[in-house]
């Protein structure tokens, strides 16, 4: 268990934003951040992060939370676990009281995982660099290759030894189960090491904790596959994985552009050579997953081909994907017969990066070029390669640059331009249809959100409407968390929390709401105590319901923007600024919830009256005597709050 002091520590130096831009991208927008939610897939960016408030805000799933919180969801770790993450992050020193036998196994089974591959990518690096036959063959080659040794530490290369099971029974001897050797693909069925006399390529996921790795053969043997990598696990989804991103994510972000390559040690070379915005695809399909997580950081990519026109054309063929997630693509082709790392180590850094910043082409232009070259000449295979362009340009989701690119096409194609913007037009309509179809008919097989199944809803889902005297309850709470400890009155050193919770503590067991009772009562305690609870607290506190509430009520869609003064000299005639306002805001909120109180105090003593009357009972006469009283003190603050009177 963590020392609370260690906790504040951690809590003090963790700003929201800096953690956040480690998984996402980041643009200022006003006081506040924006860019596209990790938890749910969207276009158009409602991820907010407020550094001022220390929160983030999805106003498209609803997800919210602090520093703590975000990596908690993203990272799937516990409170304890999201503490350490941050304190290695920050630099901090854990101090921890001594935790139980049970607490520890319980913990170490939750990141058993990620342990085993640490522990492997170690263990392969050791044979890299203290055993000849590491050093002779599997060093040999990462030199030969121009790598040098800072990279390949850097990176975590390692080579696999060529005994049956050195790895497994070393791994077994360290404590780890053959069970998770297994199931995270380090060891076969039969207790042997998948990874046999390979150089090792650890992948890691984007907070830098291996998630599994890719073994390259060093014997030319026709029999074995040049590659093989970790099969699918719980920790390890190729499909959703990018080899460098870690390495990568802040260079991209500066450059605000990802280079797209093929292989391992393209990635190596280039970022070996100073071009650290590049990522690999190892040897795949882009897949929607991947492009979503360059999405994260960019919209620009830049994709590095060689020179093999076949395979260039096929893989043109899978890039409507990227179009449809609204990135802008680029293509560089390399001169036939090289990759990015044959080609960097031949010319040289500088003249590499010059290359492939002249030659980038867009990538529709570029296969439109294509298009018309294979098409001279024959007038069928010129319509058959047009419609091929109209369904590229059809995926891009920009109408402004659907048009531009339709113009440009129309040009080089020599075709007329309404006739493409009508082919384009039919398969836009065609594919919004589909997609209403597919949402009508996911509604219509279940009573909740269309995308339950993915466990994250694509739109916030409506809240129940706030019932009975819920209004005012919550607007008292938004008081004291938002703005408990301003000052209500300076010369009485009087807080806004005192005023209000001296003035309701009499009517604390009337609340309609559990949970605004429970944050009252809690803020009710500590002021008794002559405590003060910061904004901070709620923020993070232990109850995930009570720090939900606390982050509604901090977070808006909206903010006052500081233009209106600064630039425009315009201000606010009527009040002050919104987060200077807690005094008024509890003279009105405090008002407004005793009227509610007393209200409903008039209905109940009224329905005892009634009930008395029929009985003509003596204590009737005390009862219409408290009504005439409830309903002075109630007509009494509506006039002040001018409100109507029936």
């Amino acid at each position: 268990m963590i020392k609370k002091e260690t906790v504040d520590e951690i809590l003090e130096k963790a700003r929201v934003e800096e953690v956040i831009q480690d998984f996402v991208g980041l643009k200022r927008r006003g006081v506040n951040l924006l860019g596209l939610c990790p938890f749910h897939h969207e276009k158009t960016p409602s991820f907010t992060v407020s550094p001022a408030k220390g929160i983030y805000k999805c106003f498209g799933c609803g997800r919210s939370g602090t520093a703590v919180g975000f990596i908690m969801e993203h990272e799937h770790l516990s409170y304890p676990e999201a503490l350490h993450y941050l304190a290695r992050k920050y630099g901090i020193e854990i101090e921890e009281i001594a935790l139980s036998r049970e607490v520890v196994e319980a913990n170490q089974l939750l990141e058993s995982q990620y342990l085993i591959n640490q522990f492997a990518k170690t263990f392969y690096q050791e044979q890299l660099f203290e055993t000849d036959r590491g050093k002779s063959v599997g060093l040999n080659y990462f030199k030969e290759r121009g790598f040098r040794e800072e990279i390949i530490r850097s990176f975590g290369l390692g080579y696999a030894p060529a005994q049956k099971d050195l790895f497994t029974l070393t791994a077994v001897q360290h404590g780890y189960q053959l069970d998770l050797l297994k199931k995270l693909g380090l060891s076969s069925e039969h207790g042997r090491d998948f990874f046999r006399d390979r150089v090792m390529f650890p992948i890691h996921n984007l907070s830098g904790k291996v998630i599994g790795f890719g073994g390259r053969i060093l014997i030319k043997d026709v029999k074995a596959p040049k590659y093989i990598n970790t099969p699918e696990t719980d920790i390890y989804h190729k499909s959703k994985v990018l080899y460098g991103a870690f390495f990568a994510k802040q260079a991209i972000r500066q450059q605000d552009e990802c280079i797209l390559v093929e292989g391992y040690t393209d990635v190596l070379s280039l970022h070996q050579s100073g071009i650290q915005h590049v990522v690999a695809s190892s040897g795949t399909s882009l897949t929607v997953e991947q492009i979503r997580l360059i999405k994260r950081f960019t919209e620009n990519v830049k994709i590095l081909y060689d020179g093999d026109y076949a395979g260039i054309k096929a893989a043109l063929r899978g890039l409507g994907l990227v179009l449809e997630e609204g990135l802008n693509v680029k293509i560089v082709l390399l001169p036939e017969g090289e990759d990015p790392d044959s080609y960097l180590q031949k010319v040289g850094p500088a003249v590499f990066k010059e290359y492939i910043a002249n030659q980038a082409r867009d990538f529709i232009m570029f296969q439109a070029d294509l298009l018309k070259e294979e098409s001279k000449g024959d007038p069928i295979r010129k319509a058959k390669l047009i419609k091929e362009i109209v369904e590229t340009i059809a995926k891009v989701v920009d109408p402004l640059k659907r048009a531009l690119y339709v113009r440009e096409c129309a040009q080089l194609m020599e075709v007329d331009e309404p006739l493409l913007v009508n082919e384009i037009n039919k398969l836009v309509a065609q594919k919004l249809s589909k997609s209403q179809l597919q949402d009508t008919f996911s509604a219509a097989d279940s009573p909740v959100a269309p995308t339950e199944h993915t466990g994250q809803p694509a739109i916030a889902p409506a809240k129940p409407l706030a019932s009975g005297d819920e209004f005012q309850e919550k607007d008292i709470v938004r008081i004291l968390v938002t703005g408990g400890n301003t000052l209500f009155d300076p010369e009485e050193n009087l807080t806004v929390a005192d005023y209000i919770l001296g003035n309701i503590d009499d009517v604390l067991e009337e609340f309609d709401n559990a949970l605004y009772q429970q944050i009252v009562r809690e803020y009710h305690q500590a002021v008794l105590q002559q405590q003060s609870l910061s904004q901070q607290h709620f923020l993070n506190h232990p109850d995930e319901k009570i720090r939900g509430i606390a982050i509604d009520m901090v977070s808006f869609p909206y903010e006052y923007s500081e233009n209106w003064a600064n630039r425009w000299g315009l201000f606010l005639q009527t009040q002050k600024m919104p987060d200077d306002n807690f005094v008024k805001d509890s003279k009105e909120g405090l008002m407004r919830f005793k009227l509610k109180k007393i209200k409903k105090l008039i209905d109940r003593n009224a329905q005892k009256i009634q009930e008395l009357s029929k009985t003509h009972a003596p204590e009737l006469m005390a009862h219409l005597k408290l009504h005439l009283q409830l309903k002075s003190m109630h007509d009494e603050m509506a006039t002040e709050l001018g409100t109507v009177v029936m």
